[in-house]
This record gives structure tokens, C-alpha cells and sequence, in this order.
């Protein structure tokens, strides 16, 4: 098991590295309608939707069309607006409050809210990469940074449940460790900056520049939070559902949604700040 989840994590990173730095935009499109049609589909899966890789191709279909071929992207701050919002008013609360039954209408009007906040993600993506491949990486690495750290201290100090009704194996203490992990690095990487001249174009070190280091901490800690809420929520999703993982499309590491998941909510707060850095 752990073999083949190291080998499926290096093809995804030599892919995802060698498609983003290619200079090929529509290879990178092509990899965002793939990893988005894998999304949907399987965030569709989860609210128990019929059809759902007939739904999910609808929507990365008017996804495609509208923010590839189209000017969609000239309303992106729309799309990145309502996707925090939603997170904010919807999804955040609903750790607390629970979410409704599958059956009826009111699970397949949040099946099509959430699937607006992965449009909003994706928006992200293409927003980010404007700037360059590395202002994307660089966003995308405090969410894997925050997962990695979480995963390090929960597993050596956890002791106290962070939502044992969403996710017994998540802890207060690894929640603490991945916010610290991110500061550290992000602290490190800003620190380092003037030393090597293309750390300047990541994301911690521009907004640190721009904004100062009281709001840049003060953003990666809520892109932390962010992160969490995003994987718990599919944690309460999956639940409900009773799946273990979204799918099984990436060996040992279950879906595609359960490696993004604490993106979904992160992305579009970053894209958001990025357009005043």
C-alpha cells in the first residue's frame, strides 16, 4: 500500500510540475478540465446525485467553454467572491450544524453549491497561474505544508479530538503543528528571498512586501484555518455518504477530491489577496 502511494504521488508531482512549467497553456488547460471533470464527478458521487459523470460533464463542459474559449475570466473576482462566501456562511457552519438528509431537494441544491465553490477553486487555479507557475505552486504548497505538519504532530502529540463526529483521527495538536509548519516556512522562505532571487515570486514573499508581516501572518493563518475547514467538510460529506474515499482514481491515495480538498476553500482566498500583491 504505502509502495503504491509513493509511486502514484511522484507521477502526480512529475506530471502536475512538468504540465505548469511546459509553457504550454493549453496543456495546462487540458489538465485543469481533466483534474475539474474528476472533481465534479466525484463531489457529485458523494451527494448520491444520479448520473453524476453526466452531470460533472456538463459542468466542465460550460466550465471549459466559459473560462477557456470565452471571457469568463474577466469576472473572476465574481467567482472568487462567491466561493469564499459560500465557505463562510454555508459550509463553515454546517461542521456545526450539520448537513441535510440525501434524499430531497435541499441535498441536490448543496451538491450544486458545492460544485459552484470547485468552480470558484478552479477559477483560482487560472487566476494564480497568470502570475506565473511558481505564484500558483507556491499557494498551493502552504495547504500541502499545513497537511504535512498536521499529519507530524497529530501522529506524535494528538490527544485531543478536533471533530470526532466528522474525523476521529484529526487533532487539536495537529491542527496547531500544520499552522506552525506554515508560519515556519513562510517565515523561512521570506527571510531567504534576498538571497535567491526567484523565491520573490512565491506567494508568502510577495504579500509579506506588499501588505507587511502583521496581515501576511494573519492571512497564511487563515488559509490554515481555511485548509482545515475544507478537509473536514469532505470528511462530513464522505461520512454521510458512507464512502471511505471520493473514488478510487488515484491508487493509495483514494480520489482526486481527497487530495484537494482543503484547496477548495484556500485557493480563492489566495487568488483574491494576489490581486492586490
Amino acid at each position: 500500500m504505502l509502495k503504491t502511494r509513493i509511486i502514484t504521488a511522484v507521477i502526480l508531482f512529475v506530471v502536475l510540475v512538468a504540465v505548469l512549467f511546459s509553457g504550454s497553456l493549453p496543456a495546462v488547460q487540458a489538465l485543469v478540465a481533466v483534474a475539474f471533470l474528476a472533481v465534479t464527478w466525484e463531489s457529485f458521487r458523494l451527494f448520491k446525485l444520479r448520473a453524476p459523470i453526466v452531470v460533472a460533464a456538463c459542468w466542465t463542459v460550460a466550465f471549459a467553454y466559459t473560462f477557456f474559449f470565452n471571457a469568463g475570466l474577466e469576472q473572476a473576482r465574481f467567482w472568487l467572491a462567491l466561493g469564499v462566501a459560500i465557505w463562510l456562511l454555508r459550509f463553515f457552519p454546517s461542521l456545526k450544524v450539520g448537513l441535510p438528509p440525501l434524499e430531497g431537494f435541499g441535498n441536490t441544491l448543496l451538491a450544486m453549491v458545492y460544485a459552484a465553490t470547485v468552480v470558484s477553486c478552479f477559477v483560482a487555479i487560472l487566476v494564480l497561474f497568470q502570475r506565473s507557475a511558481l505564484y500558483l505552486v507556491s499557494a498551493m504548497a502552504l495547504v500541502f505544508i499545513a497537511d504535512i505538519g498536521a499529519y507530524a504532530a497529530g501522529k506524535k502529540f494528538g490527544r485531543r479530538k478536533l471533530a470526532p463526529s466528522i474525523s476521529p483521527g484529526k487533532s487539536v495538536e495537529g491542527a496547531i503543528g500544520g499552522w506552525i509548519a506554515v508560519l515556519v516556512l513562510s517565515i523561512a522562505t521570506i527571510l531567504a528571498a534576498p538571497y535567491q532571487p526567484w523565491l520573490q515570486d512565491t506567494f508568502a514573499v510577495r504579500m509579506q512586501a506588499k501588505l507587511g508581516w502583521g496581515i501576511a501572518l494573519v492571512t497564511l493563518s487563515v488559509i490554515v484555518g481555511a485548509s482545515i475547514v475544507g478537509d473536514l467538510f469532505e470528511s462530513q460529506l464522505k461520512r454521510r455518504a458512507g464512502f471511505k474515499d471520493s473514488s478510487n482514481l488515484l491508487p493509495g491515495h483514494g480520489g482526486v477530491l481527497d487530495r484537494i480538498d482543503a484547496l477548495v476553500p484556500v485557493l480563492p482566498i489566495a487568488a483574491l489577496i494576489g490581486g492586490w500583491l
